[in-house]
């Protein structure tokens, strides 16, 4: 008789990196001793998303009937106790986030709300119901800006933006229950994610769809800034061999080790779409502009195995080719993203 696995909660299941993580947890294969090669692993997988502008759960439709879905807010205790109590799942990796930086200094409140008060919310939850693993989806940005060397797991948080600052308060929330309660948790700190699905306000699906109506592409500053690609279905690999098999009290970083400016990602979309470069609009850099973001992954590398399949010059291209082949969805953002 097969033995189940604890059920799986996911919040924030329908966002862009929360979606292929179900995706791949959803088609998972088994590597259990005993069982069959290519059988699908028995996880009991339970999707939670508030199902703001970010969230769209068309990004689950290739996994539709393989997990249970709850359309709720992790800030509401009500209605995170009900799903609790039926569902009762052992294991929680948290998505749920609002993450754009440019929104957090527009406006911060609902970055408090969600990545600090949700957070709190949740984690008084799996500690009353005794849960086994909570797995927390930070962010880079929580480390502020590097000039040279890279951040390591055990580096100074010094986060410059709203959402940044937000999410290191969420991680050190987790941190003090970890010591204070033995809290069963896990901080992920990944570098800047793309790939499909991706919502239309970052660089590069915003550069994408912009470019493919002949719009101009809006770059801060001069394009100098220096962010870390990582692939999501890397990302969310990585995230599953954490929760399968990292320590629990620890974090762990997850990079890809390319670096490109911001301008490099942009002509490279524009190369790849055949557009001009007449298109970059130079605009007035965002205020408080990180200048560059690196992580050290040795830690990952060599505790747990994992190495990132995906290098940069392929997924952006495989990125680009899925988002014209998948122009309606994409389209349908269109008018929300162009200036009134």
């Amino acid at each position: 008789m097969r033995k189940k696995l604890s059920k799986i909660l996911v919040t924030g299941g329908a966002g862009f990196i929360g979606s292929e993580f179900v995706r791949q947890l959803a088609n998972r294969d088994c590597p259990r001793r005993g069982l069959r090669r290519g059988l699908s692993l028995p996880y009991e997988v339970i999707v939670l998303d508030k199902l703001t502008y970010a969230g769209d759960l068309s990004r689950l439709e290739a996994v539709k009937g393989k997990f249970r879905f709850y359309k709720a807010d992790i800030c509401n205790k009500r209605q995170l106790d009900e799903i609790f109590e039926r569902e009762k799942p052992k294991v929680i990796v948290n998505f749920a986030a609002e993450t754009h930086v440019d929104r957090s200094i527009k406006d911060s409140g609902v970055f408090l709300e969600t990545n600090i008060k949700g957070v709190q919310v949740l984690l008084e939850i799996c500690r009353k119901n005794k849960i086994d693993k909570f797995i927390h989806i930070s962010t880079d940005e929580v480390y502020g800006e590097i000039r040279k060397g890279k951040f390591t797991e055990n580096s100074n948080l010094q986060p410059n933006s709203p959402y940044a600052a937000s999410k290191a308060a969420g991680d050190l929330l987790i941190k003090a229950y970890i010591r204070t309660y033995g809290f069963p948790a896990i901080i992920i700190r990944p570098s800047n994610n793309y790939g499909p699905w991706q919502y239309p306000e970052k660089l590069i699906p915003l550069s994408i769809i912009k470019l493919m109506h002949n719009k101009r592409t809006p770059v801060y500053g001069k394009g100098q800034n220096i962010r870390e690609w990582l692939h999501v279905s890397d990302c969310a690999r990585a995230i599953l061999l954490v929760m399968e098999k990292g320590s629990l009290g620890e974090t762990y970083n997850i990079g890809s080790s390319e670096e490109k400016r911001n301008i490099e990602v942009v002509k490279r979309i524009i190369k790849n779409l055949g557009k001009s470069e007449k298109l970059i609009e130079y605009v007035n850099d965002r205020p408080g502009h990180d200048w560059r973001y690196s992580l050290e992954v040795k830690k990952i590398k060599t505790e747990l195995g994992w190495r990132p399949k995906i290098n940069f010059r392929e997924g952006l291209i495989d990125t680009v080719k899925w988002y014209m082949d998948n122009s309606d969805w994409l389209n349908k953002f269109f008018p929300k993203i162009m200036p009134r």
